[in-house]
């Protein structure tokens, strides 16, 4: 059973490549997406590493824009064209770490194999939730490269009626949504139903924060709900009304050892590489470049 790690970076080539090769195992394959808003040449490099493959079909990524979905979608795309079938994509970004070693991550899929993994309020009523109707319910031109076009969008919510998913679904999504672990089955089903039904892709291009709730409405509206597990085994810390998730430290060691998640997230080894080293000693990981 092969899995593809999909990795979103936009920076750090060197935090990325300890991420790349903590990795590092025969039945991984390592797939990189790159902003396409950064230069490649500092990145390339990297896919001379075990195992890595950089997507080519790189997105251009706004923060909050629908072009972030965009590019998850499209690198997924392009993994399953690939002739190697895998059995899940689990999505990372650069800034995650994993908290077990490969062999427990690996056997973690194969004790679980069919059973799709991703995070998501509960109940529409949630505290998140109402902050983030207006993501969709009102217009938001993130991804429109214009003048002015805050200023456009202001007036447009304005005078225009609220917005409505073009499904008759139950919307489901959270703050951590964003990064999953599903299988291909799953990650097939959501392309066909995206490329038969335009008018989803065409709502979602004038969304904000997609990525926290686009994939999960699809899977927990469709027949894959039945195998989906609210649960993305990530540890994220959030401070209240931040709009970024906490940068973890060493002084975070401690609640990172207890937990059962097996990726967390987010790390920057500028403020903070002490805590890499120490979640690598721990597991007794040795890095081999």
């Amino acid at each position: 059973m092969k899995i593809a790690h999909l990795i979103m970076a936009h920076k750090e080539p060197v935090q990325l490549e300890r991420l790349l090769n903590r990795l590092s195992y025969p039945m991984f394959d390592l797939y990189v997406h790159l902003d396409k808003k950064i230069n490649i040449r500092d990145f390339e490099y990297l896919e001379s590493l075990h195992n890595v493959i950089f997507i080519k079909n790189r997105v251009r990524c706004n923060w909050g824009g629908f072009s972030f979905v965009r590019a998850i979608t499209e690198s997924v795309r392009e993994i399953l064209s690939k002739e190697t079938k895998y059995r899940y994509v689990n999505l990372l970004s650069g800034q995650d770490y994993p908290l077990k070693n490969n062999d427990y991550i690996y056997t973690f899929f194969k004790e679980n194999n069919g059973r799709n993994f991703i995070s998501f309020d509960e109940s529409n009523e949630s505290e998140w939730w109402q902050l983030a109707k207006n993501r969709y319910e009102k217009y938001h031109f993130t991804d429109i490269q214009i003048r002015g076009r805050y200023r456009v969008q202001k007036v447009i919510n304005h005078f225009l009626p609220k917005r409505n998913f073009p499904l008759r679904v139950k919307m489901y999504g959270s703050s951590n949504a964003t990064w999953w672990m599903l299988t291909t089955e799953c990650l097939n089903h959501i392309i066909n139903l995206v490329d038969k039904n335009k008018k989803i892709t065409s709502f979602m291009r004038l969304t904000w924060g997609a990525d926290e709730f686009f994939y999960p409405t699809l899977i927990m509206n469709s027949e894959i709900q039945s195998s989906a597990i609210n649960n993305n085994y990530r540890y994220i810390r959030w401070t209240f009304e931040s709009t970024h998730p906490d940068i973890l430290s060493i002084n975070d060691l401690e609640m990172i050892s207890k937990t059962s998640c097996l990726f967390a997230r987010k790390f920057d080894y500028r403020v903070d590489v002490a805590i890499l080293d120490a979640i690598d000693d721990i597991l007794n990981v040795k890095i081999t470049p």
